[in-house]
């Protein structure tokens, strides 16, 4: 039996990644700053550690004697200000330098890290077909995005160390949606369609997977994955206006009337962005134009990556979100 570290079990996709190890027999520690926090994990045998990214000494204590570590904690950042932008990526990339050291320093035999798909670069224009692991954003090349900025440092400091040496694998999770999400990530995407206020939505391409098959490929991972490699996890690909009609029609809601011109999303970009009292857009449309589909071949064949229809993941979630009392 494995002893396994999650960073991040209070979390949505940590938490999943948490259950799953506990399926497979595995002892699993969480980490967690607050005592009192448990995520969806109550009444699940799981020991708790107390701990922060930021404490060096405390990430030490908590890996020793593992030998996994999952790290599905990284920093995300909130402050949209754009003169924060560099203060944001050095938060990031210490915390990472953290995590790396302290694997280093107990002997653990894999880090299994959860990067994000905002790394995940446009494939060459010159080359038709999907975005995959070849294909890397660029940094800078989205300099007032924090979020965009602060996901590639962090994984280029996993990569780097992988290539000296350090077991480590990164998987990529595209947009995901599941029961469980207790801190209203992308629930809140769900929640809002099923109240019926997804009536107009933006253009573009994207890729949905569930947690509980995200997770799943995690504790492959751990298992068979390849050290130094990057893997991204996904499901099918949609159109955002198929996407929302779908989970719309199951959630007895309106699907939506009509897709958003880019030219309006441009306009309420720069408007946010020069006027304090509009609230500045989100990291993600922000970055509207890198929405895309992904190619899943490697994490299929290398992993044994799997993933259900959309349809019985938004059942789920909605189920989730009602026992919650949030719709």
């Amino acid at each position: 039996m494995f002893n396994v570290l999650v960073l991040g079990a209070t979390g949505f996709i940590g938490g999943h990644i948490a259950k799953k190890a506990l399926d497979v027999g595995w002892k699993v520690y969480g980490l967690r700053r607050n005592s009192s926090s448990a995520g969806h994990l109550q009444n699940r045998d799981i020991t708790w550690v107390e701990g922060d990214l930021d404490d060096l000494s405390s990430l030490k204590a908590a890996m020793s004697g593992m030998d996994y570590v999952f790290h599905a904690a990284g920093y995300y950042p909130t402050d949209y200000a754009p003169r924060n932008i560099s203060q944001q990526i050095n938060f990031a990339a210490e915390q990472m330098k953290n995590v790396v050291r302290a694997t280093r320093e107990t002997g653990i035999k894999r880090l299994i890290y959860t990067s994000t798909l905002s790394t995940i670069g446009l494939p060459p224009e010159n080359e038709n077909r999907l975005a995959d692991e070849r294909d890397f954003y660029r940094s800078g090349s989205l300099p007032d995005n924090g979020y965009y900025e602060a996901k590639s440092a962090m994984e280029n400091i996993a990569l780097e160390a992988a290539r000296v040496g350090y077991h480590i694998v990164v998987l990529n999770p595209t947009i995901v949606f599941g029961p469980g999400d207790v801190h209203l990530g992308t629930g809140e995407i769900l929640l809002m369609i099923a109240r019926g206020k997804g009536m107009a939505v933006p253009p573009g391409m994207i890729n949905i997977i569930d947690v509980r098959d995200a997770a799943a490929a995690h504790i492959n991972a751990a298992r068979i994955g390849k050290a130094g490699e990057r893997y991204i996890l996904g499901g099918a690909n949609y159109s955002i206006p198929e996407a929302v009609a779908i989970i719309a029609d199951i959630a007895g809601a309106k699907p939506p009337l009509f897709t958003l011109p880019t030219w309006i999303l441009d306009f309420y970009i720069r408007l946010a962005d020069f006027l304090p009292f509009i609230p500045h857009a989100p990291y993600h449309l922000t970055a509207y134009q890198t929405w895309q589909g992904y190619n899943t071949d490697k994490a299929e064949r290398e992993l044994n990556l799997q993933s259900r229809f959309l349809e019985e993941t938004v059942r789920d979630s909605l189920w989730w979100f009602s026992q919650q009392g949030l719709i």
